[in-house]
């Protein structure tokens, strides 16, 4: 009975180590499964991922790469907003003037934003009235406005913004300047990220106190409120919740942010590319590497 008794503890004990080895965190399987899919996309990728509430499940693929931010820098830009507001005497709904008319960090001259070349089009057909700081933050993050990013770069300044992200731990995001700024850009002073710097500022995110309780909620919701979801968001499960900011321009796709899998759960997921000319099957490897890992995340729940 005693021998009976032992051999039956060891099965458990067996049993209950191959259950534990298979729901344990596979990452260097996922990372595979995550290369083989981009097999074939001409293109240099770079991903983050993290899991907010265990720090060892995470994985970083050419997450030292520097890429053109294009719209993912919008995020530090609505924390630095942010910051000011909890900081300052500013409020969110002081009145701020909706101009068309900046300054090329290259020499002073001046530049206007083109309608045509932003994606949200409602703040030209109020130029030179009052809206509010709050309202520019909305939509410069949920439907990437560069004419919102530009007027509230302008006021923040680009140097305060660069420099709230090293405080935060984030060594390579530059925001040198607006959007549209063509001399700077035929310079090559352009905004630039990796993805190990946006995995930084969303793990901040994540916390719930980055500035405080009551900004990390605000900016988490605007976050939310993300109209372009072709990327991360794609494939996930309906109604899955993801506070993220996408970013592109030519042969440039990009997606980050924090999926949210249930109270207080989730993970942070950075996709970066370049030199990628074919935005669809960009798009839709992006897409099924999100609901891989989603689904690898998943199953140690």
């Amino acid at each position: 009975m005693k021998l009976n008794y032992t051999i039956l503890s060891i099965i458990l004990f067996l049993f209950i180590g191959c259950t534990e080895s298979k729901r344990s965190f596979q990452k260097e399987d996922l990372q595979v499964k995550i290369l083989n899919r981009l097999v074939g996309i001409e293109g240099d990728f770079a991903i983050s991922y993290k899991d907010i509430n265990d720090a060892e499940k995470h994985i970083l693929i050419n997450a030292d790469e520097r890429f053109h931010a294009a719209s993912t820098m919008k995020t530090p830009v609505l924390i630095e907003l942010y910051k000011r507001a909890e900081n300052t005497d500013l409020n969110l709904e002081d009145s701020i003037l909706i101009k068309n008319e900046f300054k090329s960090i290259v020499d002073g001259s001046l530049f206007t934003m083109g309608v045509s070349e932003d994606s949200e089009k409602d703040l030209y057909l109020n130029l030179n009235k009052n809206t509010t700081f709050y309202a520019l933050a909305y939509e410069m993050i949920t439907r990437s406005s560069n004419l919102a990013t530009n007027i509230l770069i302008d006021y923040l300044g680009a140097e305060n913004i660069t420099n709230t992200m090293r405080d935060l731990g984030a060594d390579s995001i530059n925001v040198l300047r607006g959007v549209e700024d063509l001399k700077a850009y035929r310079q090559g002073l352009s905004n630039s990220t990796t993805a190990r710097d946006l995995l930084v500022i969303f793990d901040h995110l994540s916390t719930g106190t980055l500035i405080s309780e009551k900004a990390n909620v605000e900016m988490l919701k605007i976050l939310k409120d993300q109209v372009y979801n072709d990327m991360i968001s794609a494939k996930l499960p309906k109604g899955t919740p993801v506070a993220h900011k996408t970013g592109w321009i030519t042969n440039v796709h990009h997606d980050s942010g924090i999926v949210f899998t249930g109270n207080n759960e989730g993970y942070i997921l950075v996709f970066l590319s370049k030199n990628a000319p074919d935005r669809d099957a960009v798009l839709e490897a992006s897409a099924d590497i999100s609901r891989m890992i989603y689904d690898s995340y998943s199953t140690l729940k």
